[in-house]
């Protein structure tokens, strides 16, 4: 039996890291628990409704973000508060289809187009790999704004 999975990340501002991955992924913040949202509304001012009326304090009101992909299909996404900063590279790391059935230079074309958004909503390039097939059809490493690497694939 296969389980479903959600994906944690620590995070100095969960906030600001969430909104970059809802850019990357598509992804969708969902609304307070008990609150229905309209398809206009903004979940992030009504997340800092909700913590204001159940009395979480202004300075614990960013410990946690979570995202969902509105399709049902991806893992959800949970960011929590740590106090320690990144020191060391992550052992695990999200690939991002950015070109897929896509080969050789039209793979790579492609790849960079979405790097360079990528970098417009505040990650960093770290390094292309060219492909080497038959092992590797070619990706980018990238480090979102906290420093945690991931992959354009």
């Amino acid at each position: 039996m296969s389980r479903d999975i959600q994906v944690t990340f620590d995070a100095r501002d969960p906030r600001a890291l969430s909104c970059f991955w809802r850019d990357v992924l598509g992804y969708v913040h969902p609304g307070p628990p008990g609150v229905d949202l309209p398809g206009d509304a903004d979940p992030l001012a009504a997340w800092d409704e909700f913590l204001a009326r159940v009395g979480v304090p202004e300075e614990q009101r960013n410990s946690s973000s979570a995202l969902e992909d509105p399709d049902g299909r991806g893992p959800r996404l949970f960011f929590q508060q740590v106090p320690e900063g990144k020191v060391a590279k992550n052992r695990v790391h999200l690939d991002v289809r950015a070109a897929p059935g896509l080969r050789g230079e039209e793979r790579m074309a492609a790849l960079e187009v979405e790097c360079d958004r990528l970098v417009g909503l505040g990650a960093r390039r770290v390094r292309r790999h060219e492909p080497a097939p038959p092992m590797s059809a070619g990706f980018i490493v990238m480090a979102d704004p906290e420093g945690n690497e991931f992959c354009l694939d």
